[in-house]
């Protein structure tokens, strides 16, 4: 069982830099099969994209997808470290309504923990874990 969240990162994390567009994120996040990637100036952390978050701040405002990444970003980020324990990541999700933290060491990227993650963690048996392991769709 995982301890600590250095136990649930998997491979090398998803960045863009922040000066690509809504468009170059939205296409590595399709060709990783993701919904987020962080955002990374001077291979820096600087914030996170979501598929969601470039629908809602940039497609429904009607910009196109030559927006810059920026414009779609969470920059006010809630981040973990590696050795901060699963129950650490669960209360900043709690606490932050959110549902993906991006995991730093000294503001390097390390990678993302998702709410599935936690979940297959803590409970393995629960529908969230079952539907977080599951293959995509698509």
């Amino acid at each position: 069982m995982a301890d600590t969240i250095r136990d649930l990162l998997k491979g090398d994390p998803v960045t863009v830099d922040a000066s690509a567009t809504v468009e170059e994120a939205a296409q590595l996040m399709d060709k990783q099969d993701i919904g987020n990637v962080l955002v990374v100036e001077n291979d820096e952390v600087k914030g996170i994209v979501t598929d969601r978050d470039i629908v809602v701040r940039v497609i429904a405002k009607g910009n196109g997808p030559d927006a810059g990444v920026r414009e779609a970003a969470t920059t006010d980020l809630e981040t973990l470290g590696p050795d901060d324990s699963i129950d650490d990541a669960i209360n900043k999700m709690e606490q932050g309504n959110v549902r993906r933290l991006p995991v730093v060491d000294d503001g390097k990227p390390l990678g993302v923990i998702s709410l599935g993650d936690l979940a297959q963690a803590k409970d393995k048996d629960s529908a969230l874990a079952d539907i977080s392991a599951a293959s995509p769709n698509n």
